[in-house]
């Protein structure tokens, strides 16, 4: 009999078990719904379209279309942002419904979603045959995967409205553990999605680096590669500089191994620009790698307040420029904005570079040959 009882209590603790795990599992948010809303393979993703009720949209596109190529392009012309590429795979493989819109907001979710959601397309890769979990593929192909419309955060700002192409309701979708909504991630702007890179060379591949200074001509320099080496010229003369400061150029050249701006000057209001662009540019940097390829790199002083400059009667006298950022052209395509701290060791004068014992007024006594 007390076998029998202790049997039956060992049952009854089984059973009671399994009701909480049962309770447990169903209780658990993510277990709610079918979480498949992410993109599993962002590996094989080639393509995504945004665009917005704002009439922006944006093109991004994996290099050649194949998988596991990490480099994209914007709108099929610009270089990628790839840390902006990287954070929107990885919100696309991350992102969870956290719970289905209630019945009764789900009318002024749609409505909200119809007025002021983005719309994102994502094309993968595919193929007609992938047998044995992927060992076997023929005949690759690309296809739109999903389609969803991203919306507006929630109260507690911590996730984001969705509706995704096919489904009869739209869920409020976040990343877990992340403390943010997601719509920011999905921007439409072809801007915000371009590469701030200017050059991405290394001292080996650098053929020369000439710097124009209109206001002081005898200031203009070049360095060009000699054999393994480098030399410097003083551009008025064409005449090559025996004393310069080895550390200081190989600290200029290192630079250009990674030389970003700070962003794009489009949104700067016209006048701001206008006002800068009216006069010569500041500094005129011209970089060439060992593939002959050139970029160039126009800056100009940028005013701290520009309607200030417009009420001087001599604008000659007004001195307040940004401490922090100046304007620059690139290939005379792109306005946009640098800092001076990045750019601190490459828009010096040719005396800068010159050893201590050579003073700036004796630049002609450092020359040593014609």
């Amino acid at each position: 009999m007390k076998k029998r009882k202790n049997l039956i209590i060992i049952a009854a603790v089984v059973v009671v078990g399994i009701i909480a795990l049962v309770i447990a599992k169903h209780g658990s948010r993510d277990a709610t719904f079918k979480q498949d809303f992410h993109i599993e393979d962002v590996n094989a993703v080639t393509k995504v379209f945004l665009a917005d009720k704002q009439n922006n949209q944006v093109l991004l596109e994996r290099n050649q279309g194949t998988a596991g190529d990490t480099t994209w392009t914007v709108d099929g012309r610009y270089a990628a942002s790839q840390p902006m590429i990287d954070l929107l795979l990885e919100t696309l493989h991350e992102m969870r419904i956290r719970q289905q819109v209630n019945k009764n907001a789900v009318p002024q979710v749609v409505k909200l979603l119809s007025a002021r959601a983005v719309k994102v397309e994502v094309y993968q890769r595919r193929w007609f045959i992938n047998w044995f979990g992927g060992k076997f593929r023929l005949f690759p192909h690309e296809k739109l995967a999903v389609t969803y419309f991203v919306g507006h955060e929630t109260q507690d700002m911590m996730a984001c409205y969705m509706f995704r192409k096919g489904d009869k309701v739209p869920f409020i979708i976040h990343i877990p553990g992340f403390r943010g909504y997601l719509t920011p991630r999905f921007t439409a702007d072809p801007m915000s999605w371009r590469s701030h890179e200017i050059v991405h060379w290394d001292v080996r591949h650098l053929e020369s680096v000439e710097l124009e200074i209109p206001a002081s001509p005898e200031e203009s320099f070049a360095i060009r590669r000699q054999g393994e080496t480098f030399v410097m010229e003083l551009t008025q003369g064409h005449k090559l500089v025996d004393g310069f400061d080895t550390a200081r150029v190989a600290q200029m050249l290192s630079s250009f191994a990674n030389l970003n701006f700070d962003e794009f000057a489009s949104r700067v209001p016209n006048s701001n620009m206008d006002t800068s662009f009216n006069s010569a540019p500041r500094t005129i940097l011209r970089i060439t790698n060992t593939d002959g390829e050139t970029r160039e790199v126009k800056t100009y002083l940028k005013y701290a307040n520009p309607e200030d400059s417009l009420a001087m009667p001599d604008t000659n006298l007004y001195e307040m420029f940004d401490v922090n950022r100046l304007y620059a052209i690139i290939d005379n395509k792109d306005s946009v904005l640098i800092q001076y701290f990045v750019f601190d060791n490459i828009l010096q004068p040719a005396s800068f570079f010159l050893n201590k014992d050579i003073r700036k007024g004796q630049l002609e006594t450092a020359v040593s040959r014609p």
